[in-house]
This record gives C-alpha cells, structure tokens and sequence, in this order.
C-alpha cells in the first residue's frame, strides 16, 4: 500500500504517481481505482491507454467495488495515532509516510496469513511461516502443558488469488461424441 499527499488533487499528480510505482513495481494488466476526477481525467487514460492497461472504475456510491482500498483507508482514520487534524502539509505527509511503513512492514493481516503485505509482496511469506512452525515447536516441546492440544498450532495459509471483482468460472461445453 502507498500513499501521496498534497494540498490537491490532479490527473497530472496522479500520472506522476503511477509512473513512479510502474517504475519500482512494474506495469500491471489492470489498474481499479474510484471515480474521482484525477482518475477518470483525460491525462490518467492517455497513460494507461498507451501503456495497454485496463482502466477499471468502482460504480458510482458502491464501496464494495474497491474493498482493499476502503479497509486501509478505516485501518487509517481509526488508528489510535490518527490526530484529530494535522499540522501543515508537512506534518501530514510525514504521518502518512510513517503510518504507511508501519502498515507495510509490520503489521501482521489475518487475511494474508498474519503476513505483512511486504513480506508477501516480496515473496517472504512462505520461509516466515516456516520460521513460525520452528518456534511453535520449540516451544511446545519446552512448554507441553501450555498447548491445549497434542497438535501443532496451524499456520494460516495465505489466499491462493485475491479479487476485487472475480470473473465468473469458464464453464465446460460437452462436445459431442
């Protein structure tokens, strides 16, 4: 997850941004963003159109449509930290770069597998769940009487596919024999 903070917002500001993540990330098949107007602007599509990228907009007044976005933006405004009204500019951008590290780096998800997005991002998620089995069981055999059970605690799996709005299955046509 990233964010960008300035005093307003713009078609150009967010073509800059785009061109900054595609160049650390790469460019995707399909960028899904809101309705807002730096979005859907002429400047963002000429972009996207030029790099062969599926644009893909939320319907208008449904949040549903883009749910990642939608629950960073609650894990945000519901942080203990989150002030009552920033500062400056300054003092927004410095928050938002810390709270956004923080939610990278060391905030473990239930929904990837008490993960944190970078360590799935960068393809760490597998050995840390490796490391997690390794410390459970090195603790149950020094501790057997604090485990309810004679099982290894599981390790949450991460999803094999996400999706914001999942294409139906292909179904299968019987040819005739």
């Amino acid at each position: 997850m990233g964010a960008y903070v300035h005093a307003h917002e713009s078609g150009e500001l967010a073509v800059e941004m785009m061109k900054e993540i595609f160049g650390i990330h790469g460019v995707p098949e399909i960028v899904h963003a809101d309705r807002g107007t730096s979005m859907t602007s002429k400047t963002v599509a000429v972009l996207l159109a030029d790099l062969e990228v599926t644009r893909s907009h939320s319907r208008p007044r449904v949040s549903n449509d883009n749910p990642y976005s939608e629950s960073w933006l609650k894990s945000l405004k519901f942080a203990p930290v989150f002030p009552e009204r920033f500062g400056s500019l300054a003092d927004a951008r410095t928050f938002i770069a810390s709270f956004v590290d923080g939610y990278n780096h060391t905030h473990c998800h239930t929904g990837i597998g008490l993960n944190t997005p970078a360590d799935v991002h960068y393809g760490l998620a597998a050995g840390k769940a490796i490391e997690r089995a390794k410390t459970l069981a090195t603790a149950r055999q020094k501790n057997p009487e604090r485990f309810a059970t004679h099982k290894d605690p599981k390790i949450l799996a991460l999803p094999d596919a996400v999706w914001i709005n999942k294409p139906p299955e292909k179904t299968k046509t019987k040819q005739a024999a």
